[in-house]
């Protein structure tokens, strides 16, 4: 699942990692968070792609499930945060939006696993700000510093490039991570237009507590109308291999953790290293996944994901520079 919230918390006074102790805890909560981030991502490659179960909307709604009933526990419960109300029928509505958005990104990336490799997935992924741009731009008309925009040709140049120069390319599996991409990109400008109110705004964890559930509402009819025989492919996988279980409960818990871990550590860093440990984050998927699944790759399409992440920096400084 690579359906990660965008956060609205700010850096707490444990932020500077003052001490061993604080340090210790700093460098382990981003152990945790490239650990759920790479393991998800990978663990879903593995179910989709070589384990056999190609069921992915299925999937996206186990995932929701965990992260409802986890969300649920962390903020009732253990009082993570302070559980926020959504007040008003409207408010609810523009959660229900985000919320299909979303399960649209999910559904799109999670398909394209089928069909592409993690190292060409993230490549892609990576044009993430390129979207961003486009869509505050259509829909806010918000205009960027001119050198913002100029960053952005190689974080796009280089997908082209990595396009040309991959491997296992399926166009199918290409349009499916664009769409995912764009989605994503979509659901962040949209989530600052629709919660831009202050009595609308919520954090991340509690918008994941509201948008969950409705998800699953939204998933389930198109898992039973889509992928009408994965219940008794489920049961009866499950009779042959129980491991399958043990996947997919694992596999949707630490969807969950994706999202609890990148808000913990946006929590207790600065802005600035969550965008170094982001793209830092991406490489290491890459390198993981190439050792792991031993997809063929090539110079090219090496190269080409290097412009990109370049690209991603470029744009990162830039976006600095004009504020």
């Amino acid at each position: 699942m690579k359906g990660i919230l965008p956060l609205q918390s700010g850096k707490s006074p444990a932020g500077g990692g003052a001490g061993a102790g604080g340090r210790l805890f700093t460098f382990g909560l981003v152990t945790s968070w490239y650990a759920s981030n790479i393991g998800v991502l990978l663990l879903n490659k593995y179910l989709l792609s070589n384990y056999g179960f190609r069921f992915p909307i299925f999937l996206t709604m186990c995932h929701m499930m965990a992260c409802s009933i986890l969300s649920y526990v962390a903020i009732a419960w253990f009082k993570l945060v302070p559980m926020q109300i959504v007040r008003s029928q409207v408010q609810f509505m523009k959660i229900t939006y985000l919320s299909a958005i979303f399960c649209a990104s999910v559904v799109s990336g999670n398909v394209s696993l089928k069909y592409l490799p993690v190292s060409f997935n993230q490549a892609v992924g990576a044009t993430t700000p390129f979207f961003t741009a486009v869509f505050a731009y259509i829909m806010t008309l918000n205009r960027e510093a001119w050198l913002t925009y100029v960053a952005l040709i190689p974080v796009v140049t280089g997908v082209i490039i990595a396009s040309g120069g991959e491997p296992s390319f399926h166009l199918f599996g290409f349009i499916m991570c664009i769409g995912a991409t764009a989605a994503r990109a979509l659901k962040s400008v949209l989530q600052g237009i629709l919660l831009s109110s202050e009595g609308e705004k919520l954090n991340s964890m509690n918008l994941l507590l509201y948008m969950a559930p409705i998800a699953v509402v939204l998933l389930l009819p198109a898992t039973l109308y889509m992928e009408p025989n994965v219940l008794g492919f489920t049961i009866a996988l499950a009779r042959r291999d129980i491991r399958v279980v043990w996947y997919l409960s694992f596999n949707s818990s630490l969807a969950y953790f994706v999202n609890l871990t990148n808000f913990l550590v946006t929590k207790h860093t600065s802005a600035l290293t969550l965008q170094v440990l982001g793209n830092a984050k991406g490489a290491v998927a890459v390198v993981v996944s190439i050792l792991l699944f031993r997809n063929p790759v090539s110079v090219t399409g090496m190269l080409g994901y290097g412009l990109t992440v370049i690209g991603v920096i470029l744009y990162s400084e830039a976006k600095k520079g004009s504020k």
